[in-house]
């Protein structure tokens, strides 16, 4: 740095040599050496406020506060944070472009982390401590440059139904929410949701694309009515006969195992619940993860941040904020509602997660073609 220049160049200097007519006055050397500290102090200062970390964030729970503390406390990071929900976020980061300030994207499907993915949205990083934490089908496929997303949680999408109506045999697998057995029975939430959208991508690929449009159009066959409302929504339509069998993610019926209200207490008395294909592939497994974003003015940070979510501590506050699973290696969790529903222990399916992103339009295009709402 020539601090020289600098000082030349600062407007009271120049005023100094014009007033007085001394414009080649050599400075002495104590002179240089206390503006060199002195631009060594601003520059220091400057450096220890940019200590901030701008997240993007579709997560919103209590325990998440206390996630964010233990990382600042760590690191002397501050997080600012912007609130939303998936589409909100990628919306907002769409119209921000290369001006957007987001240094981390968290997001809570699969199938939007891929969409973001496939939208330029998430910047490749390098990181040994994730590479060893993180299975491999829980992130982004990795390239020359690096991994573009992580997951930090996983949820299970499992299958609810009513003992007086079905028999726990006949749900054992999402292969037989198409069998004619159970016609007028199955419910579930809008096809093209995210949610049913990561676990329609991942039958699609393992049945192949015919016998998968054909499980698609078996599902919407023995629909008891339109897709409508959300997971909890589908739960308590069990329960109150309505429907004889439903798909929700796990942290909603772990919610409602875990609720003080009567209504949902006596909902999960009517109810049981199923970790399918645990004799075969797994029960289908989402995950919430994160990205670092594109256009990051804080990499340094951001990648900080992201190893932070894989230590044993934030991976129990970002997991049980929603009642999901941990998925760094050697940590578990002790979440009794999880426990109480039988999900402690079961069979998840690995297939690798960016068969979302090559089947989302193809699906879609499915979905459209067997008429699922």
């Amino acid at each position: 740095m020539d601090v020289k220049a600098i000082v030349k160049n600062d407007s009271r200097y120049c005023y100094y040599l014009k007033r007085y007519n001394r414009p080649t006055a050599p400075m002495k050397p104590f002179v240089v050496r206390s503006i060199a500290l002195a631009v060594s102090v601003l520059a220091l200062s400057a450096q220890a406020q940019d200590k901030v970390l701008n997240l993007y964030s579709a997560r919103h729970y209590q325990t998440d506060e206390a996630l964010y503390t233990g990382f600042t406390k760590a690191t002397g990071i501050r997080i600012n944070r912007v609130d939303g929900d998936d589409a909100g976020i990628l919306n907002r980061l769409k119209a921000e472009g290369s001006s957007s300030p987001a240094d981390v994207v968290l997001l809570v499907d699969a199938a939007r982390l891929a969409l973001a993915d496939n939208q330029g949205m998430f910047l490749p990083i390098k990181s040994k401590v994730l590479d060893d934490a993180i299975p491999a089908h829980l992130r982004a496929a990795a390239t020359p440059e690096g991994v573009t997303w992580t997951g930090f949680s996983t949820r299970a999408r499992v299958i609810v139904y009513d003992p007086l109506r079905v028999k726990a045999a006949d749900v054992a697998t999402y292969e037989q929410l198409a069998d004619p057995k159970l016609k007028g029975m199955v419910c579930t939430r809008a096809g093209s949701h995210p949610y049913n959208l990561s676990l329609f991508t991942t039958m699609v690929e393992r049945l192949g694309d015919a016998q998968g449009e054909a499980w698609l159009k078996g599902v919407v066959n023995n629909m008891a009515r339109d897709p409508k409302g959300g997971d909890t929504d589908q739960v308590m339509a069990v329960a109150a006969g309505e429907c004889g069998v439903a798909l929700s993610n796990s942290y909603y019926v772990a919610r409602l195992l875990k609720s003080s209200k009567p209504e949902d207490r006596t909902a999960m008395e009517r109810v049981r619940v199923v970790f399918p294909n645990q004799g075969t592939s797994g029960t289908h497994v989402n995950i919430a993860g994160a990205g670092v974003a594109r256009y990051t003015k804080h990499p340094q940070e951001a990648i900080a941040f992201m190893e932070y979510l894989a230590s044993p501590a934030a991976q129990n506050y970002f997991a049980n904020g929603n009642n999901e699973f941990p998925v760094a290696k050697g940590v578990h969790t002790d979440n009794q509602a999880l426990k109480a529903m039988g999900g402690l222990n079961f069979k998840g399916d690995q297939i690798h997660l960016t068969v979302v992103a090559k089947n989302l339009t193809k699906v879609q295009q499915m979905l459209d073609r067997v008429g699922y709402k």
